[in-house]
């Protein structure tokens, strides 16, 4: 045990060489303190953010129920890619014969309608009246919600006892020429798989109770089948959303199946949407196998407008060619939330407080044209947030380097400019909200799919899903639009295709 010295013993010198040694013990000790206690706030700020979030599943091996969700995914590629396949046959060219599939004949205690099919004129080109001689009736399982019922198509046979010439009136186009399904039974399909989120096998038992046993492979086929022919109309709302000036982006993971393996690995959900200002209410879902930037880019192409997104690495190429960088004071926001929520930090209830002064502007500017919105805030939000960046300074130069309030401020400070581009126009929104919120419905979608099994259905379901998305933005009921474009496609010109997009669609009466 060392004994303290007996300062009376000791010379001057050295009693200020032992001062001086007790001092920098105690400045080392002071500086050891320091860093533990800013590492133990790093670490417990850390723990309240992961104890707020939800864990994901640790493991991302395939149990046997999610393996049996492939067959469906399967089955609805391998139709799309035959209907894709026979789509670009020349029509001049013969085709083999195909056999007629055996269906086993549809439940007789359902209700039917009938639907008679008719010439026009019952006189024949030469003159002569035509006259019944029989008829050929085909039956289509028609579905709505809840409630299976049988359409009979009965088309009459009419010959001439002239000249012989047997006349029949056309079926009406299908989606699914002489498939059984109905475009109602198709839209619903479709809304209970995209928008319910209900996978093929939970359908199939779904039905099986309604009375009618359809295998998941048949209703695989028609999704993929679905899909391919919907695929003009996402193409067409794609470009309309490119001559916006201003989009708001966001993406989010989902699992994908590994081609080969029996394990998922992470794709990704690319969501781009106009802003609540904008006249056309749209958004488009894009599905890639990764996250990489050039997906983005890609997606975009030659567009170089205002993108409201978050400060993701991968749009930064996308700012380099010419793309203006919109911030998100949203997401500025949430650091000094996490950061409140984690220590009930002084600095991030202040920040929260600023901030919030700026959105209670933009709550009073929402119905306001683009001009009164822009003045409005050059008068009332300006000051706010020219305030709140001289606050964020000073408290910075306070702070120590690599705390987590640190990391919170750097975030707003370092961004201040694309922050608060949205004060210079009043076309601009102040955060990415809008398509955060338009891409919730996949983290639904997440816990029910279990995984996209490929490429292709995971474009298949971005695209089903920005048609159901879009028809809701635009005050329609997903299920009637679905329903009547799957209808009206089949005849429906090229030409007028912009007529079937959701905020052009009319239901006909």
């Amino acid at each position: 045990m060392n004994t303290p010295p007996d300062l009376s013993q000791l010379t001057p010198d050295q009693l200020r060489h032992l001062a001086a040694t007790l001092m920098s013990q105690v400045e080392e000790k002071d500086k050891a303190l320091r860093h533990s206690e800013q590492v133990n706030q790093k670490l417990t700020y850390e723990l309240a953010l992961l104890k707020r979030h939800a864990f994901g599943k640790r493991s991302e091996q395939l149990n046997v129920l999610q393996i049996s969700l492939l067959e469906e995914v399967v089955d609805a590629d391998i139709a799309a890619i035959e209907t894709e396949l026979e789509d670009l046959k020349l029509t001049s060219t013969p085709s083999a014969a195909k056999k007629t599939p055996k269906r086993s004949p549809l439940p007789p205690e359902l209700p039917r309608t009938e639907i008679h099919h008719d010439p026009e004129n019952e006189h024949c080109a030469c003159g002569c009246k035509l006259r019944r001689i029989g008829e050929e009736i085909s039956e289509k399982l028609d579905y709505t919600p809840g409630v299976f019922h049988v359409e009979r198509h009965i088309r009459g046979k009419w010959v001439c006892d002239q000249c012989e010439t047997l006349t029949q009136a056309p079926m009406p186009a299908q989606i699914i020429d002489k498939g059984i399904p109905t475009a109602g039974l198709l839209a619903q399909v479709l809304i209970a798989k995209y928008a319910d989120h209900l996978p093929l096998y939970r359908q199939e038992q779904i039905f099986a109770r309604a009375g009618v046993a359809i295998p998941r492979s048949t209703l695989a086929e028609w999704v993929g089948i679905c899909g391919v022919r919907l695929q003009p109309l996402i193409d067409a709302l794609r470009d309309l959303l490119l001559s916006e000036p201003v989009l708001h982006a966001d993406e989010t993971p989902v699992p994908m199946l590994a081609p080969g393996k029996k394990r998922t690995h992470r794709a990704y959900l690319w969501a781009y949407a106009t802003t609540p200002y904008a006249g056309l209410k749209a958004v488009v879902y894009d599905f890639s196998e990764g996250r990489g930037g050039q997906h983005a880019r890609d997606f975009l192409g030659e567009w170089r407008g205002k993108l409201v997104c978050d400060d993701y690495s991968g749009y930064k190429q996308s700012f380099a060619n010419g793309v203006s960088e919109i911030g998100c004071m949203a997401h500025a926001r949430r650091k000094f939330v996490d950061l409140h929520v984690a220590g009930k930090s002084q600095i991030a209830g202040q920040a929260i407080e600023l901030i919030g002064q700026l959105y209670q502007v933009e709550q009073e500017a929402q119905s306001l044209s683009a001009g009164e919105r822009q003045r409005l805030r050059e008068t009332r939000a300006r000051p706010i947030a020219d305030a709140l960046h001289r606050w964020m300074l000073a408290h910075r130069e306070k702070v120590p380097n690599g705390s987590a309030t640190a990391k919170a401020l750097d975030y707003s400070l370092k961004r201040w400019a694309a922050l608060t581009r949205y004060l210079d126009d009043g076309g601009l929104p102040i955060d990415n909200n809008r398509v955060e919120n338009l891409i919730r419905p996949w983290a639904l979608g997440r816990s029910n799919w279990l995984f996209a099994g490929s490429l292709r259905s995971g474009q298949r379901a971005a695209n089903v899903m920005s048609l159901i998305q879009c028809a809701k933005l635009n005050g329609h009921e997903p299920y009637a639009y679905l329903k009547d474009v799957l209808e009206r496609l089949p005849t429906h010109k090229a030409s007028q295709l912009h007529e079937l997009l959701p905020h052009h669609w009319q239901q006909l009466a």
